[in-house]
């Protein structure tokens, strides 16, 4: 087994107790600690606690932190502690160059399928079905809920807060418990049961549900008093515990179609042992009506590894890692990787900097960046806009959301042993990935700048070659509903004879995927030697988009040797799309009017010719291909058919 570079800290985060440990190699940890949250102030004071324990010289680069808390964003808030941080704030306070912080139970849910038959012990019958939905849950100081969904050859977490859902008595003596609680809360969800602190406020209610006098006893008192068999009211607690966890567990399980199995981790259930199996859990997990064969057929285990939740953070953090280093598509450092090649000798300096240390580039004042590139603070700028950002602080936003995004952007491939579901899904998954990479590289400026050469067009000419021609007559159609003279062309011989009848106040738009077609560059040099505009909608670093006037990119790479362009097309359309909408709404802000054609369904009918007698309105021109100004904005455009 392979050894790290250097040891990632991992660490596993809850309302009581905080564990970490170093992983020095795949699964291998060592330095294992648990410190009290109480002992200290604050979350970066316990992190600092820990790692003054640790042999002098250790360095750490990358750390995980397994929360109980939901984690969304950059803003942490414990739910059942008061601890609060941000999370890049952190990162640099601690001076480490990854920080991944995510939900507990979501890395004990990505820990399962890496848990061999020794990590787990079956409660009760029922056989899990390969490649299925798996849930998860455990009480702790809180309920933590989560589940796995197949996905190719992996799996996707859920992060989910399911420990909320409302709490529902099923006799005598549950009820007594919620009229108990509603003594101190409004809304009693599951989680103020099936925790450390449901445990002593269930103790309570049924110490006076027996009409006796309650001991003042800690959670973990309380479950050794039911265990030795010392004290029959501990002894009810923890037994209604078991048949609460068992409902939970089922609505669990009905909810998300868990036939892969129910896992149990935690802090109080794997602790129980052989009670647990004896307790009512699988009993009243059976105990649905309709649903009680369906519920039998699925198993349930408790997990019983103890470093269960360093596995799951731990693969949480490897893929982190994997997908900033492998080169996905959609982060800044692969951009500058594939645009080494086109940048020049000073700029190129200022690439290697950027990739060597991505980290401290993002808190470097320009001064600083230039000084270590070796290039002036000028070149520093005219690197960033060689990547489409609008400056160096637009480049350093996407640099930060390209090192610290939770969601990688991904391409799955298709097989040839998928079925046809699975074959559309993963085309879907694509190109909605593929969208949410372009969304993340929008240029402001350089869509405003679009808008501006549109807006004042006496003429738009799109040019395309190949598949990308549907672009263009698609474009053609939109603007020539705007009354301006449009027309698409796809054919090269063409393409020079329309450009050479161009005037200065026309607009030409070339819709090229890869940027370097010799016909396509020749026909721009021509169209700006005739005075017009040029907009391109193409690859960064192409040589089209830096003879363009304005480049508006579109990265992403698609053999068109081997392959017809999909997606590529569908993000060409979209862009525009982006440039109709863009058009159609600031004429209507020059307007302040509605056009008459507007038909309130995504769609505006051309007008009528100017046929209005003396005296009366003419017809107003139609504000937008596809788009209605009086409809909701999730309406505005559709692609003509």
């Amino acid at each position: 087994m392979a050894t790290f570079d250097s040891p990632r800290l991992i660490a596993d985060i809850g309302g009581t107790y905080a564990r970490f440990a170093l992983e020095v190699a795949s699964g291998e940890f060592t330095q294992v600690a648990s410190l009290r949250c109480a002992d200290h102030p604050d979350f970066h004071a316990t992190v600092g606690a820990y790692l003054a324990t640790l042999p002098a010289g250790t360095s750490i680069r990358h750390a995980a932190v397994a929360i109980a808390n939901p984690v969304e964003g950059d803003q942490v808030r414990m739910t059942n502690y008061h601890w609060q941080f941000s999370i890049e704030q952190m990162r640099q306070r601690l001076g480490f160059e990854t920080l991944v912080v995510l939900n507990d139970f979501t890395a004990l849910a990505m820990a399962l399928p890496r848990l061999g038959p020794r990590d787990v012990r079956q409660v009760g019958g029922g056989t899990a079905r390969k490649q299925n939905v798996i849930g998860l849950l455990g009480s702790g100081s809180g309920l933590g809920m989560s589940g796995l969904i197949p996905a190719g050859d992996g799996w996707i977490s859920l992060g989910s807060e399911g420990g909320h859902t409302s709490f529902s008595p099923r006799d005598e003596r549950e009820i007594a418990i919620l009229r108990h609680a509603w003594k101190q809360y409004d809304h009693v969800s599951f989680e103020r049961l099936l925790s450390g602190p449901g445990l002593e406020l269930m103790h309570g209610a049924l110490a006076e549900h027996a009409g006796k006098k309650a001991d003042e006893l800690s959670a973990p008192e309380i479950t050794q008093r039911a265990l030795d068999g010392t004290d029959p009211v501990c002894a009810d607690t923890l037994e209604v515990f078991c048949a609460l966890l068992g409902t939970a567990a089922a609505n669990l399980a009905v909810t998300l179609g868990a036939l892969g199995g129910i896992y149990i981790g935690g802090a109080i259930v794997p602790r129980l042992g052989a009670y647990f199996d004896r307790s009512p859990f699988r009993t009243r997990f059976e105990d649905k009506g309709r649903f009680s064969r369906y519920l039998a057929d699925i198993p349930t285990f408790v997990i019983t590894a103890e470093q269960a939740t360093f596995i799951g953070a731990s693969a949480i953090l490897e893929a982190q890692l994997r997908t900033i280093s492998d080169a996905p598509a959609s982060t800044m450092l692969t951009q500058i990787r594939r645009a080494r090649g086109e940048l020049t000798p000073a700029e190129l300096r200022v690439a290697d900097h950027v990739l060597a240390h991505p980290r401290s580039v993002l808190n470097d004042p320009i001064a600083e960046i230039a000084r270590a590139a070796q290039v002036s603070q000028p070149t520093v700028i005219r690197f960033c806009r060689s990547l489409g950002c609008e400056g160096l602080s637009d480049f350093k936003l996407r640099l930060a959301s390209s090192l610290t995004g939770t969601v990688p952007i991904t391409h799955t491939q298709v097989t040839t042993d998928d079925s046809m579901l699975e074959l559309g899904s993963k085309v879907l998954g694509n190109t909605a990935s593929a969208i949410l990479q372009v969304r993340s590289q929008l240029n402001r400026e350089m869509i405003n700048r679009a808008t501006e050469l549109l807006l004042g067009a006496e003429r738009i000419d799109f040019y395309a070659l190949g598949h990308y021609g549907v672009v263009a007559q698609d474009a053609q159609f939109k603007f020539l509903r705007f009354g301006v003279p449009s027309m698409a062309y796809s054919d090269p011989r063409l393409q020079l004879l329309a450009a050479a009848v161009l005037k200065p106040r026309d607009v030409v738009v070339v819709i090229s995927g890869s940027g370097r077609l010799p016909e396509l560059i020749e026909v721009v040099d021509k169209a700006k030697a005739r005075g017009a505009a040029v907009i391109a909608i193409t690859a960064s670093q192409s040589p089209l988009s830096r003879r363009a006037d304005v480049a508006l990119i579109v990265d992403y790479p698609e053999d068109v040797t081997t392959h017809l362009p999909m997606v590529s097309r569908i993000l060409h359309l979209l862009v525009i799309d982006i440039l109709a909408v863009g058009v159609a709404m600031r004429r209507h802000v020059d307007e302040q009017a509605l056009p008459e054609g507007a038909t309130g369904e995504g769609v505006v009918e051309a007008a009528e010719p100017d046929t209005a007698q003396p005296g009366e309105k003419p017809a107003a021109r139609p504000a937008a291909p596809g788009v209605s100004l009086a409809a909701p904005l999730s309406s505005l455009t559709s692609h003509s058919r």
